[in-house]
């Protein structure tokens, strides 16, 4: 996204003059989310100072700071004692930041099935991403058969899953593929509105096509 991240972090990049994290926020509430945890690194000041504690979106948010980028499972590690503050709390929800959709997160699992660690939302695949990700069938992800898709950076976890991760530099897609060889992960189509924006192309054509 440079150069436009160069000064600015990626959720605060403006569609339509609001940032992308706005958006998500926005959603989350009307979902009934009631507690926000903001991880950040690059320029994450900028993002607290906007939002805040979450006062005038109705939300409880916490910020969950990296000194370096740990990508994503790194970064959810970090950030488990936010997630799940007690012994009760088991699972929590995990939405990419540069991402712009009209995903609706009520239609997200309220329990994950015995045996579930992750519940991912898939999406058709871009055209910066044709071959998708995973493979997904009406049962979940499966390791080799079904309707390839593109995993859209929305997803439901069980703590558990994140049990053995230190909070170092750690991608997430390799635990995916090792839970769905498994067959532990959970998923459902979404065929609603979804843009990874990634480039400033892409958010170009994001604002054209939302003015």
């Amino acid at each position: 996204m440079r150069p436009l991240t160069d000064s600015v972090p990626k959720p605060m990049l403006k569609v339509q003059a609001k940032p992308l994290i706005e958006y998500h926020l926005e959603a989350l509430k009307r979902a009934g989310y009631e507690r926000v945890v903001i991880n950040h690194a690059w320029l994450g000041q900028q993002i607290e100072t906007a939002v805040g504690t979450g006062e005038r979106f109705g939300l409880d948010i916490l910020y969950s700071v990296e000194i370096q980028a740990l990508e994503t499972a790194g970064g959810i590690s970090k950030a488990l004692p936010l997630l799940c503050p007690s012994e009760e709390d088991e699972m929590f929800t995990v939405i990419n930041g540069d991402i712009f959709t009209d995903f609706d997160f009520d239609t997200l699992p309220a329990h994950l099935d015995e045996g579930i660690e992750a519940h991912l939302v898939m999406v058709g695949n871009p055209s910066h991403n044709p071959e998708g990700d995973f493979y997904f069938t009406h049962q979940g992800l499966d390791p080799n058969q079904g309707l390839k898709l593109t995993f859209s950076g929305i997803a439901v976890y069980n703590k558990g899953f994140f049990a053995n991760v230190n909070s170092a530099v750690k991608p997430l897609a390799p635990m995916l593929r090792t839970a769905i060889s498994q067959g532990v992960v959970g998923a459902q189509h979404f065929t609603g509105q979804w843009t990874d924006v990634g480039t400033p192309q892409r958010l170009t054509e994001l604002n054209k096509t939302n003015s």
